[in-house]
């Protein structure tokens, strides 16, 4: 299975690739420099798991991915948003991204700063433009993804909360809350999405999303992990911050090996959530067992 699932995300990523090339600005076209800080950000690297796992909500439904492309490369155009204005000095504060300087040491802040805004703009604009899907459709998917980005259990929400909670005593539905709004309300958005715009009914989709919040969880907890485990090299970006600031992550409460533990525990409770599908939902689980190795 976990060979499948690696095999899907690399069949997949080339077609992502492609799409977002035909989707953003060219290096050239003016305002130039802003157009080459957001290409350097998207291009450097990347596993495209958010936009995958769109992918995969979706081929519950169709074979054929290519009508989702672009609302799956809306996901990776606002992750990659978050992650440049994450690695500014006043945020996380981090010289290097994927292997490669920080959008900011790049292009400096200013113009970090507005390439991350024009690819949360963007996004927007090629989610409400794709034609492959009903109005009503798509107005509803632009505002669920406003939603996971926004104040009210979305992303943002999860980035002030975790700012709040550095070097401050943590404890379970703390930590848990930052978690699923800083990660998770984005990951299970993306799978949701491609559930969704695939037809899913309501009961379906609620299945998926409970998958998604699972997943997203687990995601997050195997980047605490990694972040204490890891290199440098092997993270592409600086390793032991979060110990270093004080963050609020899973192996600063429960340790390594009990973070591991809730890992595979979180991931089964994703598997069991799109038991109801059968057969549709194999590749889901694949998915998610690929992502649980991550900190095996």
């Amino acid at each position: 299975m976990k060979a499948e699932a690696g095999a899907f995300l690399d069949h997949v990523r080339p077609d992502i690739n492609a799409a977002l090339d035909e989707l953003l600005p060219g290096d050239n076209a003016p305002p130039s420099q802003v157009h080459r800080a957001m290409r350097h950000s998207i291009f450097g690297g990347g596993k495209r798991i958010r936009p995958a796992l769109c992918i995969a909500g979706y081929s519950i439904y169709f074979q054929d991915y290519s009508r989702i492309l672009p609302v799956a490369c809306a996901l990776e155009m606002v992750h990659t948003y978050s992650l440049i204005h994450d690695d500014l000095p006043a945020m996380d504060d981090d010289d290097f991204r994927r292997g490669i300087p920080s959008c900011h040491k790049q292009f400096g802040e200013a113009i970090a700063i507005l390439a991350g805004d024009a690819l949360l703009t963007l996004a927007f604009e090629v989610v409400t433009d794709c034609r492959h899907f009903p109005a009503d459709a798509r107005a509803r998917a632009a505002a669920e993804l406003a939603r996971a980005l926004g104040t009210r259990d979305g992303m943002i929400a999860g980035q002030v909360f975790d700012l709040e909670a550095e070097g401050q005593p943590l404890d379970a539905a703390r930590l848990e809350t930052i978690h699923r709004a800083k990660t998770g309300a984005l990951l299970s958005t993306s799978v949701w999405l491609g559930a969704y715009l695939g037809g899913a009914s309501p009961a379906e989709a609620e299945q998926v999303l409970n998958f998604g919040r699972k997943i997203g969880l687990a995601f997050q907890i195997v980047d605490d992990v990694l972040d204490e485990t890891e290199t440098k090299e092997t993270l592409g970006k600086t390793a032991g911050k979060d110990r270093e600031r004080g963050k609020a992550t899973y192996p600063a409460l429960y340790g390594i090996e009990r973070s591991r533990e809730m890992v595979r525990e979180v991931t089964e409770q994703a598997r069991r959530a799109v038991q109801p599908l059968g057969a549709r939902a194999r590749l889901l689980i694949e998915v998610a067992d690929f992502l649980e190795t991550r900190c095996s």
